[in-house]
């Protein structure tokens, strides 16, 4: 199995680097005839609005390939009702490629209970309406009638999370590969510098498309196998250990992992097939018809799926759809820090295009002051779709390249005040975190390197985390450096010397975070630790802010109706909210996203995280829109116009004791007058706003406390299933 790639920088550059670099990449004829352009090598057609800035997905990609020399264009939210949008640019040279943006489009436009946002972060002024359901396929088609011969190549997070047959929450069906929908020449799934760069390459110096069959991360249709290939059945490598609930935290039960020819206590799954040269292996899930109709065999190409994600070891997997293969080559090896800190350090302007003027756009905003120090999650939360997209190691920035960041946003962002909102990432303290045998991680088939405990090979020393966010401090001109990105606890519980640095001088008086829940049941669906870890990094947080003399708040997250949770345990997540003096803003009420394995839950009623079979125990699914409606009911117990629903249930659940006027009760017997019962489910065009609490500070007592502050935490950034 291969363990090195190429530099993605030492390709010789294409002849049009003469002409390079562009002050922002072009979006009309106008400013390519600036730039004395007679046509474009690539077109990126995007869901999102262009702001060149290294948070935004065709930027990264736009600028990555123009540093290799190609003259790069962007055709942003176009009109998808007809094709002229699509010829704004003329015809590229090489080919298209297509993305819905930094979000999947169905999650973009709609809410977990499939009603139209009124807003989109992503487009000026936050007009909602201004991309299609499922861009990426109507994008790519509408490409394909434009120039019909010119290869389309689809990628970002819709594309990587529909790349093989997936179960669709908005159709209540599963949908095949979206290469197949889309009609695309070639998918790239996760995060594309390395694929992109080869294919541009290999297609200017005059490979034909449908020969770039080997590059890894990346899908195309097959319509056979190679004679020297050998093919595994799905069900012949599933062959699974337990996976246990979460452990307590106070007691160091750590497991090495294991490699993966070894069952251990904690592995969730073993191979069989031991054999065979995985380089020319390819596993065969059960094809799309067969998913299609058998939610258990959907659950088992799920859970197989998951295991051939680590770079090192994965094989090729094929999945049949009709008279054709979906081929799915094995992951891209990640960057190293030499080549990230160069894609981060490109020439981006770090604003929107001049073409929208005045008109901000939320995403930016929310951003724009924010520096991505690290990319991938090793945590595997079943719910969440970033470790499917960006993988499990971790990629980290060197310290210079990042202090280089900040100074260069004090220095040429405007309206910038001497406050960086974020140093993070997909999670705010996995920083030069990684296996501490490069030889265990490149074997290791779990699917969580920190559930259902902290693996023993892990390295979990925030020193580099700690001595970065000193230098950042210490910079002229820098007043405050803020963590916002989600922190993981049960790491942070390791490190007593980062929380205090974190507390003392990065809480902008609220940290938020992440429990999720406190039943045992659900988080363990979730791979998420128990309650306690969250408790003892509390003890922490307030030890450290007294010490500091700060008045801090932890605002902790928790979802509703995800699967494993009964009405019962979100009955005891409402009364250790109301023991802890919370009350929710806006409730996050779990969406079954593409190929999560939390999705996989939902639709079968198995549980993928062990062997899946039609016998297996089912997990408890909250799919109705009465218990959902009951599930977000209980995290908002304090909200009147929910009141009439949960009277009811808690006297079906013989929990009417609950109902009462005094303080030991979740809710009173009247009801204030001119308030009414949610009766039909979360109003129409709820925003995309994220579920936040507020702490009182006051000690735990079974009241309801008054809530201090009440707007101010209401500024944090959305979260992205």
């Amino acid at each position: 199995m291969q363990h090195t790639a190429r530099d993605i920088f030492s390709y010789k550059a294409y002849w049009a680097a003469r002409l390079l670099p562009a002050p922002v990449l072009p979006m009309s004829r106008a400013e390519m005839d600036t730039l004395g352009w007679d046509s474009c090598d690539i077109i990126i057609v995007t869901g999102d609005a262009y702001v060149d800035h290294p948070s935004f997905g065709m930027a990264v990609i736009g600028r990555v390939l123009e540093a290799q020399g190609f003259r790069v264009g962007i055709i942003a939210q176009p009109d998808w009702r007809s094709t002229e949008d699509f010829q704004r640019l003329g015809k590229p040279n090489l080919f298209f490629g297509v993305t819905a943006g930094n979000m999947d489009s169905m999650v973009n436009r709609y809410t977990s209970d499939r009603k139209i946002r009124s807003n989109d972060a992503y487009t000026p002024a936050g007009t909602a309406g201004k991309r299609p359901d499922r861009s990426v396929t109507v994008y790519a088609q509408r490409c394909r009638e434009t120039y019909h011969q010119v290869p389309i190549i689809i990628g970002g997070i819709e594309a990587s999370l529909r790349r093989i047959a997936h179960y669709d929450y908005w159709q209540d069906k599963v949908r095949r590969s979206v290469l197949l929908d889309s009609k695309a020449d070639l998918l790239v799934y996760g995060n594309a510098e390395r694929q992109i760069t080869e294919i541009a390459h290999r297609l200017a110096k005059g490979e034909a498309i449908n020969t770039l069959t080997d590059i890894r991360g990346t899908a195309i249709v097959a319509s056979g196998l190679p004679a020297d290939w050998a093919v595994i059945d799905s069900t012949q490598i599933d062959t699974p250990g337990a996976v246990t609930a979460p452990l307590d935290p106070y007691v160091d039960q750590s497991v090495a992992c294991q490699p993966d020819n070894t069952l251990g206590t904690f592995v969730p799954f073993q191979r069989r097939v031991l054999k065979h040269d995985r380089s020319k292996t390819a596993i065969r899930l059960p094809e799309y018809d067969a998913v299609k109709q058998d939610p258990v065999l959907y659950a088992h190409a799920s859970r197989v799926f998951h295991l051939e994600t680590n770079p090192g070891n994965a094989r090729v997997i094929i999945q049949g759809h009709g008279d054709r293969d979906v081929w799915i080559n094995p992951p891209p090896l990640p960057l190293t820090t030499k080549e990230l800190d160069k894609v981060f350090e490109l020439p981006y302007t770090r604003v929107a295009h001049p073409h929208y003027g005045t008109n901000q756009i939320p995403a930016y905003e929310m951003i724009r002051f924010s520096v991505n120090i690290m990319r991938g999650c090793f945590g595997g939360c079943t719910f969440c779709s970033i470790t499917e997209h960006e993988g499990r190691i971790i990629q980290s920035r060197s310290q210079a390249s990042i202090l280089r960041e900040i100074e260069t946003i004090r220095d040429t962002v405007p309206g910038f005040t001497g406050v960086i909102s974020d140093l993070g990432g997909p999670t705010a303290n996995m920083y030069r975190l990684a296996c501490k045998d490069q030889e265990i991680e490149s074997s290791c088939r779990r699917l969580s390197c920190v559930f259902p405990e902290i693996c023993s090979n892990l390295n979990t020393n925030h020193e580099h985390l700690i001595e970065l966010y000193r230098r950042a401090r210490a910079l002229p001109g820098v007043k405050k450096i803020l963590i916002a990105s989600g922190l993981r606890y049960d790491l942070a519980n390791r490190s007593p010397e980062y929380v205090k640095e974190l507390v003392t001088h990065h809480v902008g008086g609220y940290l938020k975070i992440a429990p999720e829940h406190t039943e045992a049941a659900p988080l363990s669906k979730m791979m998420k630790p128990g309650i306690g870890a969250y408790d003892r990094f509390k003890e922490l947080f307030d030890k450290y802010s007294k010490e500091a003399g700060k008045e801090q708040y932890l605002i902790p997250y928790f979802i509703a109706a995800h699967p494993g949770s009964r009405d019962e345990d979100m009955l005891h997540l409402a009364v250790w909210l109301k023991q802890h003096g919370f009350r929710a803003d806006q409730v996050q009420t779990f969406l079954p996203s593409p190929m999560a394995l939390a999705t996989a839950m939902y639709h079968s009623g198995k549980n993928p995280l062990k062997k899946v079979k039609h016998s297996s125990d089912n997990v408890d699914v909250p799919k109705g829109l009465r218990q959902r409606r009951l599930h977000k009911a209980f995290l908002r117990y304090h909200d009147p116009e929910n009141w009439p629903l949960l009277r009811q249930a808690l006297k079906d659940m013989g929990r009417a004791d609950l109902i009462g006027n005094g303080k030991r009760h979740l809710i009173p017997l009247w009801q204030p007058q001119g308030t009414v019962a949610r009766s039909q489910g979360p109003r129409q065009g709820n925003k995309a706003r994220p579920f936040l609490t507020q702490h009182t500070g006051l000690p735990k007592v079974p009241a309801l406390p008054k809530i201090k502050n009440p707007q101010s935490a209401k500024r944090r950034t959305p979260r992205t299933p």
